[in-house]
C-alpha cells in the first residue's frame, strides 16, 4: 500500500482501526492490516476523518481590505442588514484596478493555507461584471490548475453585481463559462424588481443547462423579510431538472421569515435536492440552521471571505469556522458538535456534488489526522491537522508554507 494510518479514531466506530491507502483511494479499514506501506503514519488513536471542504470562499477578493476603507464592512455588520446593498456596491471599488498580476499570488496564499488546515476542497467564487471584467476568472482558472491534487478548486463565475442591472455581464459570464469555469453563479436579490430578480434566475440556469454546470447562487441576503429569491431558486432548480446541482448561499433574510413560509421553503428545498450554505460568523443574521436540520434539510457551512470588505479575519481554516458556529447557533451539545463537524466535512461535500467524500473502503483518499481524539477537542483547539492526505499523497507542509512565507502581509 501506498499509506497505512495506524491506531486511528474514526467516527461512529468503537475502536480504533488501520486504513489503508493505495492509488489514490482508501482500500481497507480494519482493526489491524498486516501489510507493508511506503508511508506508515501513527495516529495514536487520536482522530482521523475526511478531509475539510471549504463550499463558500471569495477567493478572487482575499487579502484586499487594506486596498480600501472600512465603510462596507460597517454597513454590512450593521443591525439587522438594512444597508447590505450599499455595502456591495462600496466592496466593488476594490475592483477598479482588478489584476491577475496580485490576485494570483494572494489566492496562490490562501489556498496554501488551506491545504495547511486539511481543506483540501473549495468553491471558489470569482467576480464577472464590467469592473472585475475575466480578471478574476482567469487568476483563478490558474490556481485551480496549479493546485490540482493537492486542493481542488472549483471556480465559480460569479456575477456579483448582477445581470440585469449590470449591461455587459451576461456576455462576461459566458465568456467566463467557455474558459472553463467550473459553476455558474448569481445574485438574484440585487436586482431592482422582482420581475428583474426571476430574470436573473432564469438567465444563470440557462446557462448552466447549456454548459452542464452546477450552480451557487448568493440568496437573499439582507435584513428584508420580502426576500423570495431563494424560493424562485428551487423552483428553477426542479423546473430544469437541476435537482442535486444547486447550492444556495446565505439566505440570512430566512432570519426574519414567519415559521409556516419557512417550513414550506424547506419543503420546496427538499424537493429541488438544494443545500444551504452559511456563514453566520461574517454578519448579524443568519439562516435558521437548526430548524433546516429539523425538517431534513441539507446545510454546511463556509468561510465566505478572507480579509476583505465584508469579513476582516480568516484563514481557510474550516475547523475556526465550525468553532465559531458552534458559539453563533448554540450547537453545543455532542450531537450537536458531530453535525456541526458534519457540516464542514460530509456534508459540505454533498453540497459541492462530491457525493463519495467519506471515510470508507472505495472512497477517494482525502483525509486528516488530527491531534485530538473527539470532535469536541477538535472544535476545542482548531488547530491544523498533523497529517493531511490529498488524493491519497501527503500533502507537503514544508512547499505550502513556503507560499504562505513568500506571500508575506498582503
Amino acid at each position: 500500500m501506498d499509506i497505512i494510518i495506524r491506531s486511528a479514531r474514526v467516527r461512529g466506530r468503537p475502536d480504533c482501526a488501520d486504513i489503508g491507502i493505495d492509488a489514490g483511494r482508501i482500500v481497507a479499514i480494519d482493526d489491524h492490516i498486516d501489510d507493508a506501506s511506503e508511508v506508515s503514519i501513527d495516529a495514536g488513536q487520536m482522530l482521523t476523518t475526511e478531509s475539510f471542504v471549504n463550499p463558500h470562499l471569495h477567493l478572487c477578493k482575499v487579502y484586499t481590505l487594506d486596498r480600501m476603507d472600512e465603510l462596507a464592512l460597517v454597513d454590512y455588520h450593521g443591525g439587522q442588514m438594512g444597508n447590505a446593498m450599499n455595502a456591495i456596491e462600496l466592496a466593488a471599488r476594490v475592483k477598479s484596478d482588478y489584476d491577475a498580476a496580485w490576485i494570483v499570488p494572494n489566492a496562490r496564499k490562501a489556498v496554501a493555507l488551506a491545504a495547511l488546515h486539511g481543506n483540501t476542497h473549495i468553491r471558489a467564487f470569482a467576480d464577472v461584471d464590467t469592473k472585475a471584467r475575466l480578471e478574476g476568472v482567469n487568476a483563478l482558472l490558474q490556481v485551480r490548475d496549479e493546485f490540482a491534487g493537492t486542493v481542488d478548486v472549483q471556480v465559480v463565475a460569479f456575477a456579483q453585481d448582477g445581470l440585469i442591472r449590470e449591461p455587459g455581464a451576461s456576455a462576461l459570464l459566458r465568456e467566463a463559462m467557455e474558459l472553463g469555469a467550473d459553476v455558474v453563479g448569481g445574485i438574484p436579490w440585487i436586482e431592482f424588481t422582482e420581475a428583474d430578480e426571476q430574470a436573473h434566475v432564469d438567465e444563470i440556469f440557462d446557462l448552466a443547462v447549456e454548459f452542464d454546470k452546477p450552480v451557487s447562487m448568493l440568496v437573499d441576503d439582507a435584513g428584508d423579510p420580502g426576500l423570495r429569491t431563494l424560493e424562485m431558486m428551487a423552483v428553477k432548480a426542479i423546473e430544469k431538472g437541476w435537482q442535486g446541482r444547486a447550492l444556495a448561499h446565505h439566505a440570512r433574510a430566512m432570519a426574519l421569515y414567519p415559521k409556516p413560509y419557512l417550513q414550506k421553503l424547506a419543503a420546496l428545498l427538499k424537493a429541488a435536492g438544494m443545500g444551504v450554505v452559511t456563514d453566520p460568523h461574517t454578519g448579524p443574521l443568519h439562516a435558521r440552521v437548526r430548524e433546516l436540520l429539523e425538517e431534513g434539510v441539507l446545510v454546511c457551512l463556509g468561510q465566505d471571505d478572507v480579509s476583505d470588505a465584508y469579513y476582516p479575519l480568516g484563514r481557510n481554516n474550516m475547523l475556526e469556522v465550525a468553532f465559531l458556529a458552534v458559539h453563533l447557533l448554540w450547537m453545543t451539545t455532542a450531537a450537536d458538535m458531530e453535525k456541526v463537524f458534519s457540516m464542514i466535512t460530509t456534508d459540505a461535500a454533498i453540497g459541492m456534488g462530491l457525493a463519495d467524500h467519506r471515510l470508507e473502503v472505495g472512497a477517494p483518499a482525502n483525509l486528516v489526522v488530527l491531534s485530538e481524539p473527539d470532535v469536541r477537542e477538535a472544535l476545542r483547539t482548531h488547530a491544523a491537522p498533523a497529517h493531511v492526505i490529498s488524493h491519497g499523497r501527503l500533502v507537503d507542509r514544508d512547499e505550502m508554507e513556503e507560499i504562505v512565507a513568500a506571500a508575506g502581509n498582503l
